[in-house]
């Protein structure tokens, strides 16, 4: 019965995470807490687009880089610039 298990060891293989590491990229800085004369505001829709993908979502913190302060503010104002019309909800499918 113990071959048995010493055989279900080696059949999973290596690990490759444990051994490799993960391959992180640098850590992005908020740009609002490194800059504090920018203002997040969801009248100025050029700003904005930034922290919109293409498929009209908005992107996350671990990718655009904001602390969770800002994020919550940039999703504040990008729903609030929505309500209004200057941001579209989603993308107008061409095809």
């Amino acid at each position: 019965m113990a071959m048995m298990d010493d055989d279900k060891d080696f059949n999973r293989g290596p690990d490759l995470n444990a051994e490799l590491g993960r391959r992180r990229g640098k850590k992005r800085v908020c740009r609002y807490c490194t800059d504090k004369a920018l203002v997040i505001d969801y009248k100025d829709a050029q700003a904005l687009k930034y922290f919109i993908s293409e498929r009209g979502k908005i992107v996350p913190r671990r990718i655009s880089g904001n602390c969770a302060r800002h994020q919550r503010k940039v999703q504040l104002a990008v729903k609030r610039a929505r309500n209004i019309a200057l941001l579209p909800f989603t993308v107008t499918h061409a095809g």
